[in-house]
């Protein structure tokens, strides 16, 4: 048995130095003092001293995640990682998770609730990649679902539309046909439901430039119409060739057989 002969705080806040028979032995969390009810003159064996020490592991790593919650929301999956990381036995993560939990620190639900908030209000992002982001966060999929039920189907189309006008101006110097080609995939990259599209393309199109799309078309095909100049036996092998070529850039093949016969009778 020892004997605990004086308690000291330290200068650092609800840390205490225990001293037993006259000599300093170990420091304690204030919640550990209070738990055990230490105090000057009470004796402890080694299996006293065994379950403080333990205690005081766990008091403190339970601290250290205060501090890593203080700065932002943190799933179970976030704190679990970071008491990992600073190699916290396994048998005291439990119980740290479990204190966290009572005191509504840790709530999956309510994360998952707020990021979808933020994210709704914030960005253009869609659901499918607000999932798969909660996902990789270990958030289970009924929270994922509670939480995407705030992002109804009306605040998506009004997402989208935000989304594609914007698109729209990225890809202008492209045809039109392959401007909305990119549009379609980018609500999609975006985690839009790929039927999403159709449903706004009406309002967010713009109205074609002809004068540019012309001055495109002449561009692309006159650099297409030299560079099979020699690398095919035929005439006719070389206009299919100019009208793969841009037909898969996005122009319209009407307007690239037009441009084919004015540039030939040139």
């Amino acid at each position: 048995m020892a004997k605990i002969s004086k308690i000291e705080a330290q200068k650092r806040p609800g840390r205490y130095n225990i001293y037993l028979d006259g000599k300093y032995a170990f420091a304690v969390a204030e919640s550990v003092l209070i738990k055990y009810r230490l105090m000057k003159g009470m004796e402890l064996d080694q299996a006293q001293l065994a379950q403080i020490s333990n205690d005081d592991e766990i008091a403190r790593t339970y601290n250290k995640m205060l501090d890593y919650l203080a700065h932002q929301l943190r799933t179970e999956h976030d704190v679990y990682e970071k008491m990992r990381q600073l190699k916290t036995p396994a048998e005291d993560i439990e119980p740290v998770m479990q204190k966290l939990r009572g005191l509504h620190l840790l709530d999956d639900h309510e994360y998952a609730a707020s990021y979808v908030r933020t994210v709704m209000n914030t960005e253009l992002k869609g659901p499918q990649v607000i999932r798969q982001k909660l996902r990789q966060k270990q958030i289970g999929e009924l929270d994922i679902d509670s939480a995407l039920a705030q992002f109804t189907p009306e605040r998506q189309l009004e997402n989208a539309t935000k989304l594609a006008k914007k698109l729209f101006k990225r890809y202008n110097k492209l045809p039109m046909r392959r401007q909305a080609e990119k549009v379609r995939q980018g609500l999609a990259t975006n985690g839009y439901a790929a039927d999403l599209f159709n449903e706004i393309k009406d309002t967010v199109t713009p109205q074609p430039d002809l004068e540019q799309e012309d001055e495109l078309l002449a561009k692309e095909a006159a650099k297409a119409w030299q560079r099979y100049e020699k690398r095919v036996q035929t005439d006719y092998e070389r206009r299919l060739k100019v009208k793969q070529a841009l037909y898969r850039k996005g122009f319209d093949l009407d307007e690239v057989e037009h441009w084919l016969n004015e540039h030939e009778n040139a």
